[in-house]
């Protein structure tokens, strides 16, 4: 709706998603990393194979193109179907918990103790509302915060903790970080709702303090002072 040229240039899909990839790849290409490139990969396949690597993953943590994430759980449950899988399906169950892995650094914040959870999630809060109020989105993001954060975490968070769980891509922290969204899925039940609406209050006073503190400024008298007189010819300053 904002026409901004990034939206134009991706179509509306993924934009700072291939925003980011386009970026991070031309970086590499440049003679600085010349050295690095070389440790990566040695041949025109093995590149190609690189840049789908980074592709697949950067993309994956585009969570509300809902055509790509049936793709990813299509992917994920044929990849874990084979009891023998072959070279090729040893390649594509790696890709695919790569592509998760990412996912989860993406929301890495929900799988952690509880208070990095709330910082996280209370920025977020702000960010949301400065968006809204200054006309970037219709809805009202306090409105629906409560039940958005269950629901994130029963069909996004803890689903995806299961599976690197069940992987076990992470050793015995996997079971941890799983423990983790669980209780934290637990405590924003009991105490979201009234965590919500100390959000609001502090947004409130948040957007207050600038005016009170131009209110101030404003307020304030200007000194006035009379100028003390110079004896003698200015010429002869």
């Amino acid at each position: 709706k904002e026409q901004v040229p990034l939206a134009i240039r991706y179509k509306n899909l993924s934009i700072a998603e291939q925003n980011s990839v386009d970026i991070s790849w031309q970086l590499l290409m440049t003679s600085e990393y010349d050295a690095l490139r070389a440790c990566i990969y040695s041949s025109p396949s093995e590149l190609r194979r690189f840049r789908q690597l980074v592709v697949n993953s950067v993309m994956a943590t585009d969570i509300c193109d809902k055509e790509l994430n049936a793709l990813r759980k299509n992917r994920w449950s044929k990849a874990f179907a084979e009891q023998v899988p072959s070279s090729d399906a040893r390649n594509g169950k790696a890709t695919i918990v790569i592509e998760h892995l990412i996912q989860a650094s993406d929301v890495s914040h929900m799988m952690q103790h509880w208070h990095i959870y709330r910082k996280w999630n209370e920025s977020f809060f702000y960010e949301s509302m400065e968006a809204y109020e200054a006309g970037r989105t219709e809805k009202d993001p306090s409105e629906g915060w409560y039940n958005g954060e269950i629901g994130f975490f029963d069909f996004y968070v803890i689903p995806l903790a299961k599976k690197l769980d069940s992987c076990g891509v992470f050793g015995v922290s996997s079971h941890e970080y799983l423990g983790y969204a669980q209780a934290n899925r637990d405590e924003w039940e009991r105490r979201g709702e009234d965590i919500v609406k100390e959000y609001i209050e502090n947004w409130k006073e948040i957007k207050q303090a600038p005016q009170e503190e131009q209110a101030v400024e404003d307020s304030t008298p200007v000194e006035s002072f009379e100028q003390e007189p110079i004896d003698g010819d200015l010429d002869n300053v």
